[in-house]
């Protein structure tokens, strides 16, 4: 049987749906390409804004009408929170029992009744997917927590993933330890992936530390997100005694004023965030710190606005992934107003976005004349393409072997990318 895996949502959802593709193969199925003909659709689908329901939707639609025939599945948070929106469909998944998926397509040929299974979030515990290897790709994933419990005003996350919950250590680091057998770098992901553990009483950095200790030949960890109250000083410490740990943290701010901040629910003011930065790059000179920023919040002023930018440049980020606020029903920013125009919303993504740019570009350049080790991903431009453990673009000499990891010699910024060259059989001691 051919059959299609698509994914509309994040990268907890993206490693979910390897998984899945991964089981459809061990038992003999065939995975291919999205635009070729397939008899199993499966459609992991995103519910974090109303365009993400929507763009859902739409794709269940299009896979139904491009594969008539075909047996069509869609798991995931839209599912979870609204399975009555998806009538012509062949199998329901919500955020638990994915890993059945396979089993509920056996069992869909063989009698053609329709399968719903969207069990209650807040009963939801830990879902282990396993996976040994990502073909094709150079970094691996690792589901090791799920949930939130936060319920930010203007996300629906909590009541699609449910409750905070994790991998249990010693399953995370087996996993980890697989994986490293066919990859140099492993990404750990989850809603929260900085609450790791607590329900086992083990921290995030204590995993890492296992995982190091049991995958010798696994060069380095990197975290996928965490928040700004979750970077502790036993993360900071182990960061500082080994380069195994990516020199790069993913630490949403949202907003850069206090007022939406605080209409946001986040918890930290700009105050607590800007200090902990600072403690952060103490203990860490050369790291690269980015962050998520929401724009046109309901109710942003201009002057609240500029008071984002403003921090965002006192922060010197090393890049920022921007959003327009998407209004979410069901979560309580949607009934707060005035919501923003769209236009004005535009003209702030773009103001942001070309900031981002700019300290971008800026952050590259403290590099030049420096060592870094980078993971080869691919050929690109006609060169050998990867990125830093900061997670800087670099570009070498075509040759290079993709998955492998080299140390590169800066030497100039072309494009927002940093070109350099290998330096053979040389290990720097003093790369940041």
């Amino acid at each position: 049987m051919k059959f299609i895996v698509m994914n509309l949502g994040c990268k907890v959802n993206a490693y979910e749906g390897e998984s899945v593709a991964a089981e459809l193969e061990r038992r003999g199925h065939t995975r291919v390409a999205e635009e070729q003909a397939a008899d199993l659709c499966v459609l992991f689908t995103c519910c974090v804004t109303n365009t993400a329901a929507q763009k859902s939707r739409q794709m269940a639609h299009r896979l139904r009408h491009h594969h008539p025939e075909a047996v069509i599945v869609l798991a995931g948070c839209y599912v979870q929170i609204d399975p009555q929106a998806c009538a012509d469909v062949d199998i329901l998944v919500g955020t638990h029992n994915k890993s059945r998926i396979p089993d509920y397509v056996e069992q869909f040929l063989q009698n053609r009744r329709r399968i719903v299974d969207v069990t209650p979030a807040e009963t939801m515990p830990f879902e282990e997917m396993r996976m040994e290897q990502f073909e094709g790709q150079t970094r691996a994933y690792l589901k090791v927590q799920d949930g939130c419990n936060q319920f930010c005003t203007y996300c629906i996350i909590p009541y699609a993933r449910g409750r905070e919950r994790s991998l249990a250590p010693d399953r995370a680091v087996a996993q980890a330890a697989a994986l490293a057998q066919h990859h140099k770098e492993i990404v750990l992901s989850g809603i929260h992936t900085g609450r790791y553990g607590r329900e086992y009483g083990v921290s995030l950095a204590e995993l890492i530390r296992r995982i190091l200790a049991a995958a010798p030949g696994l060069e380095r960890i990197r975290i996928s997100s965490i928040e700004m109250n979750e970077v502790s000083d036993e993360l900071i410490e182990l960061m500082h005694s080994t380069s195994r740990v990516a020199r790069h943290l993913h630490i949403p701010l949202q907003a850069g004023c206090d007022t939406v901040l605080q209409r946001m629910h986040r918890p930290y003011s700009t105050a607590d965030y800007y200090a902990r930065i600072e403690e952060i790059r103490q203990a860490l000179p050369g790291v690269s710190v980015s962050a998520d920023l929401i724009v046109g919040f309901p109710q942003e002023t201009d002057a609240e606005f500029a008071e984002t930018v403003a921090f965002l440049k006192k922060c010197r980020f090393s890049f920022l992934h921007v959003f327009p606020y998407s209004r979410r029903d069901g979560t309580a920013a949607a009934a707060l107003k005035p919501q923003i125009a769209p236009e004005v919303k535009k003209q702030r993504v773009q103001i942001c976005r070309q900031l981002s740019e700019e300290l971008y570009d800026a952050y590259k350049k403290e590099f030049l004349g420096r060592d870094v080790r980078v993971l080869i991903e691919a050929e690109k431009k006609g060169c050998s393409f990867g990125h830093s453990s900061e997670y800087l673009p670099v570009c070498a000499p075509a040759g290079l072997t993709p998955g492998s990891l080299q140390t590169i010699r800066l030497e100039e910024l072309r494009s927002h990318d940093l070109w350099g060259k290998a330096v053979n059989g040389y290990e720097s001691s003093g790369t940041l």
